[in-house]
């Protein structure tokens, strides 16, 4: 419920501080007072836009703040999905908008885009005007009375879990069978560059292994002369570095007698001369392993040329790359063909739930059938009283061919408001009187079944009066003893219903004309309904009247 509305410099608003109470208020006025400026306020904490010509004259920022009582209203997941603070008891709304045409929002002083602040507007206000009257046509508003009505709440959460499920894997089979038939035409492709890649007979850093041996088989005799020359440098028998190395330890060796340093001197080139010995070995050694091999020459060429020809085809500049090119043409091939038996099984998956789906949604239909009459006859009850007396009405639950998101049922409201009319959409037929009668029965009628936000009528009685005024004034107060009401009036027989009565008026200052708004006492409340009844001047037989309609209430 509403608890507090707060504005500050909005059009002729320059200050308003409201607390509201539960139950059925009733807010009047007179023509041009300011009652739609209010209206308007609270429908731009609610998320509505705005631009900078609704701030007051002469201020740079307006500022409006609405205050809820939301603990009945189950909001937590909504907090929770959108990361806001929540609070169980209260929810706080702010809207500021600047001169400049920005405007901020805040839900419990968290900053939040007005997608959010109207979506969550919709669940705490439901303000109801001649404009709303048009949702009485929309099939999906009737469907949403009859579910409401005939307590399918757990049933279309089953059942709208199924049929996500249901599309879901209608969405999985519509994408794999368009994948079996891409794939199925690059098959043939496929098998050809599997068919090379494993011709190839790839091996993990086989490339640069080939790479080294056709350097050395290419340079074959280099290599050779080269050994040859450092075997003949290290150990030739005229200027091998290991003969003189040998007569160079004996030298050391014959003095170490007299002098024990060439002892130190003997070891050192003793360890040189056995390193240089096994070095010239091995130049030696492998010099006679080097040969001259043209044949190995031409495989190793054809080898390494049939690697890049395979590299420059699939741009890759490894062997690596290519292996793994190679396993995941075994994997789309592995994957083609298991196409079948996949989209076998999804077929399989999409019938079970298809059969889940209808039995579900039969049983959806029962309980709408059954409430489809009760609204039926309910409406009309209730209507009749409201200068209706020879209305009909009826809620046609008719197939669909297919189900849907919310099941096999189109809804559709009947109405005639002649004894003798053909039943048509109450869209086609009904008037704009009719359709706010038969709209706040409606509202009324659900009330029972489902925590609905609070209700703002505005001006629904128009064209009304007298005894059709007192009852809906009626309904509007039995409404008010499950939810909050208000309703914005010219009707004394209605305003008198009210548990609470706030005036809207216009006050002259100096400088300016302001709206303001208050809470009548017992004592204004007679004056205004009084008013209400004979104009502005207040007779003896108003004042009277008007206590009589109160002490009514």
């Amino acid at each position: 419920m509403l608890k507090s509305l707060y504005i500050q410099n909005f059009v002729l608003i320059d200050s308003l501080d409201i607390q509201f109470e539960n139950g059925f208020s009733v807010i009047t006025g007179e023509t041009g007072a300011g009652k739609s400026i209010i209206l308007g306020a609270l429908g731009l904490v609610l998320g509505q836009r705005a631009d900078g010509k609704s701030i007051q004259k002469g201020s740079d920022k307006c500022v409006i703040e609405a205050i809820f009582d939301i603990s009945k209203y189950q909001l937590e997941p909504f907090f929770i999905e959108n990361d806001l603070e929540y609070d169980s008891d209260t929810c706080i709304l702010r809207r500021e908008l600047f001169s400049s045409g920005k405007s901020r929002a805040f839900v419990n002083d968290s900053p939040v885009g007005l997608g959010i602040l109207k979506e969550l507007g919709t669940r705490l206000i439901d303000i109801h005007s001649q404009h709303q009257n048009l949702l009485l046509g929309n099939t999906h508003f009737q469907l949403k009375v009859v579910d409401v009505m005939a307590e399918n709440e757990i049933l279309l959460i089953m059942y709208k879990k199924e049929f996500s499920r249901y599309m879901g894997l209608k969405r999985e089979l519509k994408e794999l069978e368009a994948k079996a038939a891409q794939t199925k035409q690059e098959e043939d492709y496929l098998r050809f560059q599997l068919g090379q890649l494993e011709e190839a007979e790839l091996n993990a850093g086989e490339q640069e292994e080939l790479e080294q041996e056709q350097e050395a088989l290419a340079h074959a005799e280099e290599i050779k002369g080269a050994l040859y020359k450092i075997s003949q440098l290290l150990d030739g028998e005229e200027s091998g570095c290991v003969q003189l190395l040998k007569e160079a330890l004996s030298t050391a060796e014959s003095i170490d007698r007299y002098y024990p340093k060439a002892k130190e001197i003997a070891e050192r080139i003793r360890s040189a001369y056995l390193d240089m010995n096994d070095l010239a070995s091995d130049a030696d050694s492998q010099k006679e392993d080097v040969e001259f091999n043209p044949g190995r020459l031409d495989w190793v060429n054809d080898r390494l040329n049939l690697l890049y020809t395979l590299e420059q085809k699939h741009r890759v500049s490894s062997i690596e790359e290519l292996i793994a090119i190679r396993d995941d043409c075994h994997k789309q091939l592995e994957e083609i063909n298991s196409f079948d038996e996949q989209i076998a099984e999804l077929n399989r998956l999409i019938s079970v739930s298809y059969q889940e789906l209808l039995q579900q949604a039969a049983v959806l239909s029962a309980q709408r059938q059954i409430a489809a009459q009760r609204i039926s006859e309910e409406l009309v009850r209730m209507v009749t009283p409201l200068g209706m007396p020879n209305a009909r009405f009826q809620v046609e639950v008719s197939p669909k061919e297919e189900p849907d998101a919310d099941g096999l049922d189109l809804v559709r409201f009947m109405f005639s408001g002649n004894k003798n009319g053909d039943l048509q959409p109450v869209e086609q037929t009904a008037s704009g009187g009719e359709i706010s009668r038969l709209m706040l029965c409606i509202k009324a009628m659900i009330a029972g079944f489902t925590a609905l936000p609070t209700i703002i009528f505005d001006e629904v009685d128009t064209g009304v009066s007298g005894d059709i005024a007192d009852k809906m004034g009626s309904i509007m107060r039995r409404l008010g003893e499950k939810m909050q009401v208000f309703a914005i009036t010219h009707l004394p027989q209605i305003a008198s219903k009210g548990k609470a009565h706030y005036y809207v008026y216009k006050q002259d200052l100096e400088e300016k004309t302001v709206t303001r708004i208050k809470r009548l006492t017992k004592e204004e409340r007679i004056k205004e309904i009084a008013r209400m009844l004979s104009g502005s001047s207040l007779t003896e037989a108003s004042l009277a009247n008007a206590r009589d309609l109160l002490s009514d209430n």
